[in-house]
């Protein structure tokens, strides 16, 4: 395994509040992509996210990553909730774990699932290698990335 760092969730606000997290510690985003930087497609059902939720507005942020002087990384999202995964502050977050290869991955996965709730399967994804998302049996969110 790589790493595991926190994966905040935000409501509209990632840029704000990472341009705050950027004052205050210094240093540049390693990533920063927006939905509007997405591949287009026709298909209506293409245009939603998670759950068939619609996705936000093409100025939101999708993904961005900030590297801390510690070495971990501090990852967030702008989020589009609805009433079976509903935004609450607080509780806005998940870990996300790095594997080494797709097969740890997919065993991380598995294991992390079990008796949970499987959110996003461990899947290739749009943006190169695999990434699926998934809550465990203690109401915890992990994000499992491979490259």
């Amino acid at each position: 395994m790589k790493a595991i760092n926190p994966y905040l969730n935000f409501e509209g606000t990632t840029e704000q509040a990472f341009q705050f997290y950027q004052s205050i510690f210094g240093g540049e985003f390693s990533s920063l992509v927006r939905f509007g930087d997405l591949p287009k497609s026709d298909n209506p059902e293409d245009q939603q996210g998670c759950a068939g939720m619609e996705l936000p507005s093409d100025d939101k942020i999708m993904h961005i990553s900030f590297p801390l002087p510690t070495g971990n990384v501090l990852m967030a999202t702008d989020v589009v909730s609805n009433e079976q995964f509903p935004f609450n502050p607080g509780n806005n977050f998940s870990i996300s774990i790095q594997a080494d290869d797709v097969a740890e991955g997919q065993k991380l996965y598995d294991a992390l699932s079990r008796d949970g709730m499987p959110l996003m399967p461990f899947a290739p994804a749009d943006w190169g290698g695999h990434w699926g998302m998934l809550t465990d049996k203690f109401g915890i969110q992990w994000m499992v990335d491979c490259e």
